[in-house]
């Protein structure tokens, strides 16, 4: 009877696999990106078609995903069935690696972790610590953004003066997060970490959100400044919050939709300001700004559904890294080898050098961030952390105006400086807020 089971979950997942990729081959014959008289000639038609093609590829993985947990959860297949490679792949993937851990023995888990990696420091070190991380963050999300918009916007050229421009934004992010994940994979394996006892599904949700929005970051590049699009993050605290009603039901202060109002009017008006520094149609603007409202859509969804995987399994911060890591890999590798990106993109490796150098850079560069990211707000918290990445922000927008001579109004300026006023505002009264509480419960305790 198990092996019935298991013979109808390779099924399924051979059937669906093989009518995602005939559709997807058919739509790739219906229209020939690399051709020069393609029907969908406009760049609007032409994100629209890739992001198809690479929802397509996702489909591979995300449609006998849904059949088999539908499947298995109707037959009661891990109920039924005992040790085995096959039944504990799904076990993994589906339930988790031992379901009946307690909710102590997690919490119990968790706080030996938290306790292993908090050492006592002496304000020198803690000092020292500070200027490590600051520095880490800014060297490798610098580099990493500036050479972003060198990939995206600026022309290679080859020994023989021919001239290219790289275009497949979703290699880019495979480039990314292959090696965050063996970076996080090593890490884990080397370093302590508490049990983990989430189902790997779970991270399939932020990996695919994770994976649209660095699509969407690499793709707006084609259509906005780099500036523009910084200035775009420093203001997703919106779409957080709203998303953060949505996934969490959480309440906010009216100082937190003061600020976010605030930066709404900051970023029209560096939008007013810079509008001559775009090139190209209305249509290319427009496009350059849904693919940003797609980015901080998707990037708030990460975040907010990340927060509820830490609150629920209580797993580290490498461990979410590495998990989520996983199913980027697996989603992009599909996609990409489903459209003949990996050809494509190892054709322009080879004709263009410097580009292999520009991309592994990158990679490093990203990898790296993350793993500031985890130890900066592990040690100092998400406060400090937030003051670098806003310090960061500003110091990117200045270097690529500087770099690729990005023009800027007054209008321009004062928009950016409302929107990094109305973040760090918004940092201060978080403190004061945290503050005023902590009193008022240690004068309640004093009082009882």
């Amino acid at each position: 009877m198990h092996r019935t089971h298991e013979a109808i979950i390779c099924l399924l997942v051979l059937g669906t696999v093989t009518v995602v990729y005939i559709i997807t081959q058919i739509l790739r014959s219906v229209v020939d990106l690399k051709g020069d008289t393609a029907i969908l000639t406009s760049f609007e038609g032409s994100w629209l078609f890739r992001l198809c093609l690479n929802i397509l590829g996702y489909a591979t993985i995300f449609v006998p995903g849904f059949l088999i947990f539908k499947y298995v959860k109707k037959s009661n297949y891990l109920e039924r069935t005992g040790p085995g490679c096959f039944p504990t792949a799904i076990r993994l993937c589906l339930a988790g690696p031992d379901p009946l851990i307690s909710a102590d023995g997690l919490q119990q888990a968790t706080s030996q972790f938290s306790h292993a990696i908090q050492k006592p420091h002496s304000t020198m070190q803690e000092a020292i610590l500070l200027v490590f991380c600051f520095l880490g963050l800014q060297l490798t999300y610098l580099t990493w953004g500036l050479l972003q918009e060198k990939i995206m916007t600026q022309e290679y050229v080859d020994s023989g003066g021919t001239k290219g421009h790289f275009t497949d934004s979703q290699f880019l992010v495979f480039v990314n997060r292959i090696l965050a994940f063996v970076l996080s994979g090593l890490y884990i394996m080397f370093t302590r970490q508490p049990q983990h006892v989430a189902p790997l599904y779970k991270y399939v949700y932020c990996s695919f959100s994770n994976i649209m929005s660095s699509w969407c970051q690499y793709e707006a590049l084609k259509y906005v400044s780099f500036p523009t699009q910084v200035l775009a993050k420093a203001s997703k605290i919106i779409p957080v919050m709203i998303m953060g009603k949505i996934i969490s039901r959480k309440k906010y202060e009216y100082y937190e939709y003061v600020t976010a109002l605030l930066i709404s009017v900051g970023m029209a008006f560096f939008m007013l300001g810079s509008a001559d520094d775009h090139k190209g149609v209305a249509v290319t603007t427009f496009s350059g700004l849904i693919l940003l409202a797609s980015y901080m859509l998707f990037d708030s969804f990460t975040s907010n559904w990340q927060g509820e995987l830490f609150s629920h399994y209580g797993m580290s911060s490498v461990q979410m890294m590495c998990g989520v890591n996983m199913f980027s890999c697996l989603f992009t590798t599909v996609s990409l080898a489903q459209q003949g990106g990996f050809l494509h993109s190892i054709n322009f490796m080879a004709q263009f050098p410097k580009f292999v150098f520009d991309c592994l850079i990158l990679s490093v560069c990203s990898a790296a961030g993350q793993l500031f990211i985890y130890y900066t707000i592990a040690t100092f918290g998400p406060v400090v952390f937030v003051i670098i990445m806003t310090i960061r922000q500003g110091l990117a927008i200045l270097l690529s105006c500087l770099i690729y001579q990005h023009h800027i109004t007054a209008v321009g300026i004062v928009g950016v400086i409302v929107v990094f006023v109305s973040v760090f505002l918004r940092i201060y009264c978080n403190q004061r807020l945290r503050a005023i509480r902590k009193r008022a419960q240690a004068a309640s305790s004093s009082k009882v």
